[in-house]
C-alpha cells in the first residue's frame, strides 16, 4: 500500500517518511498510516485456492480506494483539508500441483502490482497552512507465496500460506505517497470457507504481517491483523451477500516519531458478490465504507477479481 508522509516537529521542515506533520498534527500508525500489505480483496471463496491444472491459474486484482478523513488515536477528525486516491492492479500466478503434504495439495504463486496514487494534505505551520500533494504510478511491492497448502472436503475449505513481500516498489523518501514500503515483510495466511447443504456461505481470511526496519528512516511498523471474511447465498453461480473487514495493528511501531505506538485500527462493511461456474472466469466484486478508524484514514474500498485455470 501506499506511504504517506511522516510527522516531524520542526516546522517549514520536510522530512523522510510520510505524514507531514508538526507538534499539532497527528502520528500515523505503521509508517505513513498505510498497512504495508494490501487487504479488502478477499471475500467469497476465501479458503478456495484453484484446482491442480497443467498450466496454473491467472488472474488479475483491481483495488480502489479512496479517503477524505484522517482520523487521530481517539477517533477524531484530523486534517481538515486532505485526499488520497489510489489504484492498485495486481496480476496473480498460482501454481496447484497433485503433490501432497498432510492430505493438503502444495502450490506457490505470486503478485506483480502497480499502483497510481495521487492526493494532497494540508498541515499547520508556524508560517501558516501548508498544502502538499503528488501523483505516481509506479511498480509496488511483489508479493510471493512460496508454499500454498489446499484442504477441502464436500463442504469445508481450508488454505494456508506462506506470505514474503519483497520491497520491490518505488520509493522516495521526499515522496508524498510511495507505492512501496522500503522494507520486508513475512506473514502466515490462513483462509477456510464453509458452504451449507442449501448453499449459505461463510469464508474468512487472516494474515498476520510482521515488517522488517525501514532502514531510509529507522522506523519498524508493528506487527498487523488483518481479518477479511463475507457471509451470503449461493444462487446458481452467483454467491451474494455481505463483506468487509477488520484491521488492527496489534504492536507498536518502533523509531523517529512514532510517540506512543501509534497503533492502527479499522473496520470495513459492504456488498460482495460473486460469479463462476465451471469452465467460465471467477469474477469477484465488493465495495466498503470504512468506520472505527484509529491513527490511520478512513474512506471506500472498492474491489474486483478475475481469475482462469489453464
Amino acid at each position: 500500500m501506499c506511504r504517506v508522509w511522516r510527522p516531524i516537529a520542526a516546522a517549514l521542515a520536510l522530512c523522510t517518511g510520510l505524514w507531514a506533520s508538526f507538534d499539532s498534527a497527528p502520528a500515523l500508525a505503521t509508517e505513513g498510516g498505510a498497512p504495508t500489505a494490501p487487504f479488502g480483496v478477499f471475500e467469497f471463496g476465501a479458503g478456495i485456492l484453484p484446482p491442480p491444472t497443467p498450466y496454473g491459474t491467472l488472474g488479475m486484482r483491481t483495488n480502489f480506494y479512496t479517503a477524505s478523513s484522517v482520523k487521530d488515536g481517539s477517533g477524531n477528525t484530523r486534517l481538515s483539508d486532505f485526499r488520497i486516491n489510489t489504484l492498485s492492479v495486481g496480476a496473480a500466478y498460482i501454481k496447484m500441483t497433485d503433490m501432497q503434504v498432510l492430505g493438503a495439495n502444495v502450490g506457490f504463486g505470486g503478485i506483480l502490482p502497480f499502483l497510481d496514487i495521487g492526493g494532497h494534505l494540508t498541515v499547520p505551520t508556524p508560517g501558516g497552512p501548508l498544502r502538499l500533494e503528488s501523483q505516481t504510478f509506479k511498480l509496488g511491492d511483489i508479493q510471493l507465496f512460496p508454499v500454498m497448502l489446499q484442504w477441502q472436503s464436500k463442504s469445508l475449505f481450508v488454505n494456508a500460506m506462506a506470505q514474503v513481500q519483497a520491497p520491490t516498489g518505488a520509493y522516495d523518501v521526499n515522496r508524498l505517497f510511495n507505492p512501496g514500503t522500503n522494507h520486508w515483510s513475512f506473514a502466515p495466511v490462513v483462509g477456510v470457507t464453509y458452504v451449507t447443504d442449501g448453499g449459505f456461505e461463510v469464508s474468512s481470511n487472516f494474515e498476520l504481517d510482521i515488517n522488517t526496519v525501514n532502514h531510509k528512516t529507522d522506523y519498524r511498523s508493528g506487527m498487523e491483523f488483518k481479518h477479511e471474511f463475507a457471509v451470503g447465498q449461493h444462487l446458481g453461480p452467483i454467491t451474494a451477500g455481505l463483506g468487509g473487514y477488520w484491521y488492527q495493528q496489534i504492536t507498536d511501531d518502533r523509531g523517529p516519531g512514532a510517540g506512543d505506538g501509534n497503533r492502527a485500527r479499522v473496520f470495513a462493511l459492504g456488498p460482495a458478490v460473486s460469479y463462476f461456474e465451471p469452465g467460465m472466469p471467477l469474477v469477484a466484486f465488493h465495495t466498503y465504507k470504512e468506520f472505527g478508524a484509529q491513527n490511520r484514514a478512513q474512506g471506500y474500498a472498492t474491489a474486483l477479481r478475475v481469475a482462469y485455470s489453464f
